[in-house]
């Protein structure tokens, strides 16, 4: 056992005093960053495992938890790789498993992210949660540890995600909705449920992708959703052929035209792959995006078939 979960054993688990703070402050620190380090290679913790600490919220009405990624997610969706966001993603799933299903912001604690979720829950039923939740997760292996709520007295920045679509509050809904947000298939099988929740709040967007009157811009705007919603920016790639996945089988080769008519305007890239064709998001192209999928305005150069 590593020194910081048998530190944390000797001193109580979630009820150690106050008085044993600074030293599980201290190498929960370590163990973090540790694990940024860690998250980087091909293989993630295969010596030891990537660590994630939950507490209870100081109030008492919710979960909090610090995550070995760049706390910049809250801000830019595609700031982080494929596999911190399935790490973040695991976690937002264990911790709404575990009771702390209502609203969610995001912080830091020093250089490492930080999430909380109000609602009425327990750390260490999320900390037995965030296993079946990381399991799907590629080459990467996790554990959560619950720590008493003073551990992590020093998040600050608590703030609502940017984007009524960001990953994050989509990771919630997926979870809420009983599904695995770390693990794609299950959010492909919610995403109709979990976008119309997302675009029936406060922020949404004037029209949502589902009720596009024209049926290459709505194919092109569902693609778009899906794939910022699960993080495909910047290399981290999907394979071509599961862009018309989720269609209806009279779409499907519409959902392939409109992925053709994406890779030629410049919006998604392709990423040779053996024997497959990989695509992601431009993130240079963001802007674009956005706006074609949360208002439906179809930038220069994007030509969709004709239907």
């Amino acid at each position: 056992m590593d020194e910081l979960a048998t530190a944390l054993m000797d001193a109580g688990g979630v009820r150690a005093p106050r008085e044993r703070g600074a030293q599980l402050r201290r190498l929960l620190g370590a163990e973090l960053q540790r694990g940024a380090t860690d998250l980087q290679q091909a293989r993630s913790g295969y010596e030891q495992p990537v660590c994630v600490a939950i507490a209870a919220a100081p109030d008492g009405r919710g979960l909090r938890a610090v995550l070995p990624v760049d706390p910049a997610l809250r801000a830019d969706p595609h700031a982080i790789a494929e596999r911190p966001w399935l790490l973040t993603a695991a976690t937002v799933g264990a911790l709404v498993e575990a009771g702390a299903r209502r609203e969610l912001t995001a912080g830091r604690s020093g250089a490492h992210l930080a999430l909380a979720l109000a609602g009425d829950c327990d750390a260490e039923l999320a900390a037995l949660a965030f296993e079946e939740q990381a399991v799907s997760v590629d080459r990467l292996r996790a554990r959560a540890l619950a720590v008493p709520a003073h551990v992590l007295e020093d998040i600050d920045d608590l703030r609502q995600p940017i984007g009524a679509g960001h990953p994050l509050l989509v990771a919630r809904e997926v979870a809420r909705q009983g599904g695995r947000p770390a693990d794609p298939e299950s959010v492909q099988a919610l995403e109709e449920t979990v976008l119309a929740l997302l675009a029936s709040g406060p922020d949404s967007a004037s029209t949502r992708p589902h009720d596009d009157p024209d049926p290459a811009r709505r194919v092109a705007r569902r693609i778009l959703q899906r794939l910022a919603g699960m993080g495909k920016w910047g290399g981290y790639h999907t394979e071509f052929a599961h862009l018309a996945r989720g269609f209806a089988p009279s779409d499907r080769a519409l959902a392939a035209a409109v992925g053709e008519a994406l890779l030629d305007a410049g919006l998604l890239v392709e990423k040779p792959s053996v024997g497959q064709r990989h695509v992601f998001l431009d993130p240079r192209r963001a802007a674009d995006i956005h706006a074609l999928t949360q208002r439906g305005e179809t930038p220069a150069g994007l030509v969709l078939p004709k239907v």
